[in-house]
C-alpha cells in the first residue's frame, strides 16, 4: 500500500440488502395481497388448544421466483370463534403463487387468524424445507391483553 493509496477514501460499502439485491418491494411483498376469505364458526367450549397442521404449504420467493415448501402449523385457544377448515384450507392454498418472504408468511398468517377468530392466544410456526442446505423455522406468537 503506497502512501496514495491511505490517502484516497474508501469506496462507500453497500448494505446488505443493497449489495444482494433485495429491494423495499421485495421486502413487503405479499403483505397485502388478496386472499381468500378466513371464516369462522361460533365456539362452543371453554378452555382448550386447537392445533392444526398444514404439511403441504408452498409460495414463491419474491426474489428468486423459486417455490417454497413447508409445513405452517397454527395453535390457538378460540374465545368467542374458531377457523372453519375448508376457509383456512383455500386461504392458505391462496399463498401457492404469492412471492413472499417465509418470514412475513407466519407473521401475515398470525395477523390474519387474530383479525378473524380474536383467539386468546395464537402462535404460528413455519418450518421451511432446505433450499441451499439450510432449513428455517419462523414461530410468531400473539396473546390478548386481558384489561
Amino acid at each position: 500500500m503506497t502512501d496514495a493509496d491511505a490517502a484516497t477514501p474508501a469506496e462507500p460499502v453497500a448494505s446488505p440488502t443493497e449489495a444482494g439485491g433485495y429491494t423495499d418491494g421485495h421486502a413487503a411483498a405479499g403483505l397485502d395481497a388478496e386472499l381468500p376469505a378466513l371464516d369462522v364458526f361460533p365456539n362452543q367450549f371453554p378452555a382448550y388448544v386447537i392445533e392444526i397442521d398444514h404439511p403441504e404449504f408452498t409460495s414463491i420467493c419474491p426474489k428468486t421466483s423459486l417455490p417454497d415448501f413447508g409445513t405452517l402449523a397454527i395453535e390457538y385457544e378460540p374465545a368467542e370463534s374458531c377457523l372453519e377448515l375448508k376457509a383456512l384450507k383455500l386461504y392458505l392454498n391462496g399463498y401457492r403463487n404469492l412471492g413472499i418472504f417465509q418470514e412475513n408468511i407466519v407473521n401475515r398468517v398470525l395477523r390474519d387468524i387474530v383479525t378473524a377468530t380474536e383467539p386468546v392466544w395464537c402462535e404460528v410456526r413455519g418450518s421451511f424445507t432446505a433450499r441451499g442446505g439450510m432449513s428455517t423455522t419462523v414461530t410468531a406468537g400473539w396473546q390478548r391483553d386481558d384489561d
